[in-house]
């Protein structure tokens, strides 16, 4: 049982996806907390590329206080209109899967990029005033029709080390069209 969603514009659909809920309430593997924590994104990020985007490789971000100001900012540029977030204190999941993309980010120099796709498994709800982190491992980083991708497994929590959602996250760090140009 699930809701499947897609966004149109201008009559074609541009995105689907689907969200449900498992039969069981389900933990983040052990892999994650019994491994040390990956070091602090560094003062000087080294650009993306296979060597620093390599498989088993493991970032951190720079931990995240959920103000209000953000997050009110966040639903407006969303255009959210679900009282819910407000209402309830709670952080917009976007906000989560936001911190995918923030694990690059924060730890490699990235030219144009694409997100191209995440799977997000949620375990407990972000609240405004939370202080999010994140630990993420290369799992992958391959070329695909001259595009070269990477994937990772993204643990998000909050400061008191509670486990908020799992993303299977996955980009083009350099289109294929960089690669034609140099």
């Amino acid at each position: 049982m699930g809701l499947d969603l897609g966004i149109e514009s201008h009559g074609e659909l541009c995105v689907t996806g689907r969200a449900g809920l498992p039969s069981e309430r389900t933990a983040p593997q052990p892999a994650f907390t019994e491994t040390p924590s990956p070091p602090a994104p560094p003062a000087e990020r080294p650009p993306a590329d296979e060597t620093t985007l390599a498989i088993g490789t493991r970032f951190s971000i720079s931990p995240f206080r959920v103000t209000d100001v953000y997050a009110e900012q966040y639903l407006r540029t969303v255009r959210e209109t679900e009282p819910l977030y407000t209402r309830e204190n709670l952080v917009h999941p976007g906000t989560i899967l936001h911190i995918g993309n923030w694990a690059l980010r924060h730890n490699v120099v990235l030219g144009p990029w694409m997100h191209v796709g995440s799977t997000v498994q949620h375990f407990a709800a972000a609240r405004i005033g939370d202080e999010l982190s994140a630990s993420a491992t290369i799992t992958a980083n391959y070329e695909r029709k001259g595009h070269r991708f990477v994937e990772l497994d993204v643990l998000v929590y909050t400061g008191e080390g509670v486990p908020t959602a799992r993303i299977g996250h996955i980009a083009i760090y350099r289109p294929r069209q960089l690669t034609d140009a140099a």
